[in-house]
């Protein structure tokens, strides 16, 4: 075979080559074409391997006739990649375009739950009449939770019924009482004393409409000199008008704690009526809302307070409960179910 033949169908190959790298759209197709006519095993390499049906004096000539070829399939391959880059990319843009002229997605923000929210109400209302706010444990002892407040042994609350007991000595605390104690022996002897004390506690109750094993409660203590049962009934009063309007009022009973003497059972006038009767009050026109009353002598004396000097009152109140009547809950499961139907009323527009 001579040179011219063999210059003819290389030409021809490379005409071939050329356009079928025209029709490769995308860098798969680009590199098969490269493996194809430019690899060590292309066709162009085997053009190479025919020097051997030459002359030796055309020989050389082949070779620069392959080199040129392949410079110039290298040079288009070259060009095409970058004109397929350069598509592929303006698709993707396209694809991916961004408008930065919509609204943006608006994220789902979390609320302040409603019991904290009844918490912090509360709080708000009891600073305003110059309390401060303490915290105590919930894992507490024998002595704080009942001894100390004049809580005899043979006493119904100690039956294991009603309190959850981890030894013989220490428990889940059933109110948080027991921070009276705690907040005299730390600040005596200081007057006056003025605190309140949110915090859960537990109880061994079957879980109901009314009934939680485990709740919240707010403590409030004053000691001072001269305090009274009309200054206890004072503020319970500013902290019903406070919470639950300007027009309410409140009313004591006689009652019984341990720790208090005398100690009352406090009523607001029925949200529901008024005060004129209905099914919410039992036809009374009163709500029980909390228990009070004056602090006991000896948990005074105990505590380090000379009850023959200083006088106090407590109370203590069901977060739940408020939080049942300010808003018209029936039933105290629903704080702790986390049904969204119901927390999303709550939520505060930020």
């Amino acid at each position: 075979m001579d040179l011219g033949q063999i210059q003819a169908e290389l030409a021809a190959w490379e005409d071939e080559a050329l356009r079928s790298l025209a029709e490769a759209a995308d860098a798969r197709a680009l590199e098969a074409w490269r493996v194809a006519c430019l690899g060590k095993r292309s066709t162009l390499s085997q053009w190479l391997r025919r020097m051997g049906e030459l002359a030796p004096e055309d020989r050389p000539r082949l070779g620069a006739l392959v080199n040129q070829v392949r410079d110039r399939l290298e040079a288009a391959y070259a060009a095409r990649r970058a004109t397929v880059e350069e598509a592929e990319l303006a698709r993707r843009l396209a694809a991916e375009r961004l408008d930065v002229t919509l609204p943006g997605r608006r994220q789902p923000l979390g609320a302040v739950h409603p019991l904290q929210q009844v918490i912090a109400e509360i709080e708000d209302v009891f600073l305003g009449m110059g309390f401060s706010v303490v915290e105590g444990p919930e894992v507490e002892t024998d002595a704080y939770n009942f001894e100390m407040l004049n809580v005899p042994k043979d006493h119904p609350a100690r039956d294991m019924q009603d309190t959850f007991y981890l030894t013989d000595t220490l428990l889940l605390r059933t109110h948080t009482s027991p921070m009276q104690v705690r907040t005299m022996e730390r600040l005596r002897p200081q007057v006056p004393v003025k605190v309140i004390v949110p915090g859960r506690v537990y109880r061994r109750d079957e879980d109901d409409a009314t009934h939680s094993h485990a709740f919240n409660q707010i403590e409030g203590l004053v000691v001072g000199e001269g305090v009274s049962m009309s200054d206890l009934k004072g503020t319970l009063l500013a902290f019903a008008r406070a919470v639950f309007g300007a027009e309410q009022e409140v009313r004591l009973r006689p009652s019984f704690f341990p720790f208090t003497e005398p100690s009352a059972e406090v009523d607001l006038r029925c949200i529901a009526c008024g005060g004129s009767g209905c099914r919410v009050c039992k036809d009374t026109g009163w709500i029980e809302i909390l228990g009070a009353g004056m602090v006991h002598p000896r948990v005074l004396d105990g505590a380090g307070y000379d009850s023959r000097r200083y006088s106090g009152f407590a109370f203590g109140l069901g977060v739940e409960r408020i939080a049942m009547l300010k808003y018209g809950i029936e039933d105290i499961r629903l704080f702790y179910q986390n049904d969204l139907r119901l927390l999303r009323q709550f939520a505060r527009v930020l």
